[in-house]
């Protein structure tokens, strides 16, 4: 266990305990001036839990011991070998933070308080409930958008093999008549060739057929090996991605984690129109970095660019960055431009009134469909997001669904977005004017890459030139989404299991070829029929097979929800 007292006396520093004595060779015990006693604390640091051992004497702290035996050495020990000298001066938990040590430094300061009262700061802590938001509007729309930043980097594995990755960024808006947001949720889908070493990031190690990539199994900074260039491991690794939220408390990110970060920001951004954002963000973060400004930069640019501010925009940026310090646009995501694309994307609703929303993802990885003309698997991996009102009952009051469809290029669909694999895996069959004849290979470079991440759709923004049979998909989705408002989600999965196939997830219709269909469409009720008979009029693709589960992000947004008691008047 890694053990650190704070004291004032040099030798013993020299030691490597620090300790914190009030006086120089006394202890509580000779010291007169009320009853010694001792306070223990604890708190949450970055690396798990942080203790303090607190000497008192009557009112007066006199010694200090923090521990921390899962702090990053020379990251957060500085927190754990100052702090307690700081208690001691200041008499009080009310301590500034170590720079660059802010979550173990507020870990500790939590643990004096558990110290000093441990009924009003008890441990555990005890979970602070989402304060109840009220919403108001005369006039709502919603929107959603997606913003997609490939990257190189961060840097080269010990192999001198390059990390790259994806991010997209989620966002969907409720904005009223003026276009002001009236709240706002995003998240972010980050994914990382396996040599990335940062525990649970989302991978992808190319497509099966290439060459695999270098991981760094147990996030050391050292490459264990190559994944295995398999099916198997293709359809594992996309089956098991997650959103930034999804990682939750898992993903920290210096102060704090992703999610609490986001949260800051959503809460800065709303009452905002998408021009004022745009406004704040060019004028209070970094020219080099898109982070908020704060005092102190050794950056000259952001130095100057921080002291042309006014005192009250100075004020503002110490309250915004004591929440959120992470880039509101970089290599990883362009968060300002994805609310943006909100914005341009929003569609009135007809509703009254929503208790609560909630925004769900599902990732699928396929294997098809079928081969190309030289014998070449065609891969997809397809991502559905789903953005829900609910009512006080669970009902649906609104929905949107929307889905980005990744695939190889020799996929010979029109207007399909592709990946080729990482660069220096070797490019992949493509067919270049979709006459299911291979045209060649792409090319494998930087350039392509981040041309063709930089090109992704999701299926609404591809519009009326993605057609699916009878309609667009688009079209089929807005006919699924009406079907579905005033159920609830249990009621949509009882819909699902009842009147959909069970070979392929498609509304049952009459007269089928397939034994199983028909048996189950026959076994339904005349008023069923018709039903279906409706239904079918408006969509007939599947609402859950390889090319992505509906149902299951519908179901994400619900378990996600949070209160927002909207009431349009």
């Amino acid at each position: 266990m890694k053990k650190i007292l704070a004291l004032l006396l040099a030798a013993t520093m020299s030691l490597g305990l620090f300790a914190c004595k009030g006086n120089e060779g006394e202890t509580p015990e000779e010291t007169p001036g009320g009853e010694t006693k001792t306070l223990t604390g604890t708190g949450e640091g970055y690396g798990g839990e942080v203790k303090v051992t607190v000497t008192m004497e009557g009112d007066t702290i006199k010694e200090v011991v923090a521990e921390g035996p899962n702090e990053t050495e020379g990251i957060g020990t500085p927190a754990l070998e100052q702090l307690p000298a700081k208690f001691v001066e200041a008499n009080s938990w009310d301590v500034d933070v170590i720079s660059g040590a802010t979550w173990t430094s507020n870990g500790l300061i939590y643990a004096m308080k558990n110290a000093l009262d441990p009924t009003a700061n008890p441990w555990p802590m005890a979970e602070e409930e989402e304060e109840e938001g009220n919403v108001e509007a005369s006039d709502v729309f919603f929107g959603f958008g997606v913003a997609n930043m490939p990257r190189k980097g961060p840097g080269a594995d010990d192999k001198e093999v390059q990390v790259w990755s994806i991010n997209q960024v989620l966002a969907g808006a409720l904005f009223d008549g003026d276009g002001k947001i009236l709240h706002l949720l995003v998240d972010q889908v980050e994914i990382a060739s396996p040599n990335y070493d940062g525990a649970g990031m989302p991978h992808i190690s190319g497509w099966p057929g290439q060459t695999g990539y270098n991981i760094d199994e147990n996030h050391d900074e050292k490459v264990d090996g190559v994944t295995e260039n398999t099916e198997d491991l293709f359809l594992k690794e996309v089956s098991e991605w997650m959103t930034k939220r999804q990682r939750g408390s898992d993903y920290k990110m210096g102060m704090s984690t992703w999610e609490e970060q986001m949260d800051s920001y959503q809460k800065l951004f709303t009452g905002k129109t998408v021009e004022e954002i745009e406004e704040w963000f060019t004028k209070y973060t970094s020219d080099l970095n898109g982070r908020p400004l704060k005092d102190g930069s050794d950056k000259p640019e952001d130095k100057a660019k921080y002291d042309a501010l006014t005192a009250d925009e100075k004020a503002m940026l110490a309250d915004v960055t004591s929440g959120a310090t992470m880039s509101l646009n970089d290599s990883h995501g362009n968060i300002v431009e994805a609310i943006k694309l909100a914005y341009e994307n929003r569609e009135g609703l007809e509703i009254t009134e929503a208790e609560s929303r909630g925004f769900g993802v599902s990732f699928m990885p396929r294997v098809g469909p079928g081969k190309d003309d030289q014998d070449v698997q065609v891969y997809s991996f397809n991502q559905v997001f789903a953005s829900t009102l609910f009512d006080k009952d669970g009902k649906i009051v609104s929905l949107h669904v929307d889905q980005m469809e990744v695939a190889t290029p020799n996929y010979d669909g029109d207007g399909m977005p592709h990946f080729s694999g990482w660069p220096g895996q070797g490019g992949y069959n493509y067919d270049e004017n979709h006459d299911e004849k291979v045209d060649g290979k792409t090319e494998d470079t930087e350039e392509n890459f981040f041309s063709e991440i930089q090109g992704w759709k999701t299926k609404r923004e591809r519009g009326s030139d993605y057609k699916m049979g009878m309609s667009t998909w688009k079209q089929q989705m807005d006919a699924y989404e009406e079907l579905f408002i005033g159920k609830t989600v249990d009621e949509i999965e009882a819909w699902f299991e009842k009147y959909t196939s069970d070979l392929n997830g498609r509304p049952l219709k009459d007269g089928s070829d397939k034994p199983e269909d028909k048996a189950k469409y026959d076994a339904l009720s005349v008023e069923d029929k018709a039903m279906l008979a409706d239904v079918t009029s408006g969509a007939t693709m599947s609402l859950n097979d390889s090319h992505g589960d509906l149902i299951a992000a519908i179901r994400a947004s619900y378990e996600n929800r949070i209160t927002i008691n909207l009431s349009v008047k």
